[in-house]
């Protein structure tokens, strides 16, 4: 029987510096950033001086929200800017930006998930009789791309839904940035777009699932994980093929690997291959900081 495993991934521009009292600083590429990290219970390592010298650019929050607010950015640091990641044959570039949600346009804790993406689908591609279709896989709540990048980078033609407009221009950005095509961008609100999938007997050989704990759809369509995550799974479990990949991430504080594991096997029994775990960054003081909960497998 398989048990939870800690994740972290080595991204050549991206370094969690420190950590602590509820934030956390960061380099992203040649940028420092310092925003707010609810998980970072226990106190920072450096001084706040040293923060504040380091900081390129730090978020002040709006009211009491973590989420909402504003940066302070030194002068002459420009709050765009981009970032590399390197991987086997996969060489993403994507641009990063300061938003007034304290993102800057990439998670990269998720690089983990994007190596399996792209190991699965090359060994998938490599063991296929040539010619072969190019695999299908369905991104949902996809954000800037990074997943999209990685499937694409693997030789893969991708469904790209995200219910934010810019958001999808900006992983439309990534992938040009990245001199990768073969998507199908679609604005729409997820659980929507896959109940119509169902309808028409569309089928994927992968599905990306990166659902936030709250959002909003292009139309006030209401998402909530844990109201809606059944029901995404149980559609999911009908649109991937017999031998498809499903790959489930969970930022919610709260939720665990295990919890993630038991959803998924309600509607696709016991995968012959599965991991499941948490990713994290330790910073410089060798404080792990968890930034989310994952669940995959192959069949």
């Amino acid at each position: 029987m398989r048990t939870p495993e800690l994740l972290q991934p080595q991204l050549a521009d991206y370094e969690l510096i420190d950590s602590g009292d509820f934030a956390k600083l960061e380099r992203f590429g040649d940028r420092i950033v310092a925003r707010p990290e609810p998980q970072a219970l226990w106190h920072r390592s450096l001084p706040d001086d040293e923060w504040a010298g380091l900081a390129d650019a730090t978020f002040v929050k709006t009211g009491g929200s973590d989420e909402r607010g504003s940066w302070e950015v030194k002068p002459g640091v420009s709050e765009r800017w981009t970032m590399r990641y390197d991987y086997g044959g996969m060489h993403l570039r994507m641009r990063l930006a300061l938003t007034g949600f304290k993102h800057v346009g990439v998670f990269p804790e998720q690089a983990a998930n994007w190596n399996f993406i792209y190991d699965v689908l090359t060994a998938w591609r490599a063991d296929s009789p040539s010619p072969t279709p190019r695999p299908r896989v369905l991104n949902l709540f996809a954000y800037t791309g990074g997943a999209t990048l990685a499937t694409l980078a693997a030789g893969a033609e991708v469904t790209h839904v995200d219910s934010v407009k810019q958001t999808v221009n900006w992983a439309a950005d990534n992938a040009q940035l990245s001199g990768l095509d073969s998507v199908r961008w679609i604005v729409d609100d997820a659980l929507k777009f896959v109940r119509r999938e169902v309808r028409r007997g569309n089928t994927y050989d992968g599905i990306v699932l990166d659902p936030p704990a709250y959002g909003r759809g292009p139309d006030g369509e209401k998402w909530v994980l844990e109201q809606g995550l059944d029901e995404m799974l149980n559609l999911c479990a009908t649109l991937l093929r017999p031998q498809g990949f499903l790959v489930l991430n969970l930022y919610s504080m709260g939720l665990s690997a295990l919890l993630a594991q038991t959803a998924v096997h309600q509607y696709f029994d016991t995968p012959p291959n599965e991991q499941f775990g948490e990713l994290y960054f330790s910073d410089r003081a060798g404080k792990k900081l968890p930034l989310g909960v994952y669940y995959r497998f192959t069949r």
